[in-house]
């Protein structure tokens, strides 16, 4: 993650990343992990096997390459003084039913902060990253998501 040497990063966000390869929930979870936390909420994103009743053979992720940076932004939104840690990482590239396509996990010293800005984080993500998927379709149609 790039940042403005003249602003002081939250030590919160841990970790943030748009990668083309497969994700890894122990690396998201070891971010967020600290002594001062009592709870981790984790939000993993899978590609299903159907969408608008429709079945779903395989979709690709495309990112702007501002996508981190907005990822950072939408991170900045939702921190709070009472989580500990922050981590998000969202998947690029080819992917199948069942990958991983995105890991959000916030560390708390209770569940109530973890839970609420876990959800916070992947809602804003999903609203305001540059990330678009294309799925393709079992009956030969495809569609794009997210595009502005």
């Amino acid at each position: 993650m790039r940042s403005d040497p003249s602003v002081v990063p939250d030590t919160r966000v841990r970790l943030l990343d748009v990668r083309d390869e497969p994700l890894s929930l122990d690396e998201v979870l070891a971010a967020v992990r600290d002594p001062a936390a009592g709870a981790v909420a984790l939000f993993v994103g899978v590609v299903r096997q159907a969408d608008h009743e429709k079945s779903v053979d395989a979709l690709d992720y495309s990112a702007h390459p501002s996508a981190v940076e907005a990822l950072a932004a939408a991170a900045a939104t939702v921190v709070r003084d009472d989580i500990t840690a922050l981590a998000a990482v969202h998947r690029t590239g080819h992917l199948e039913v069942g990958d991983t396509a995105v890991v959000v996990a916030v560390s708390a010293p209770h569940r109530g902060p973890a839970l609420e800005v876990c959800r916070e984080m992947i809602d804003t993500l999903k609203r305001t990253v540059p990330i678009w998927k294309h799925q393709q379709f079992s009956d030969g149609s495809d569609e794009w998501v997210g595009l502005p």
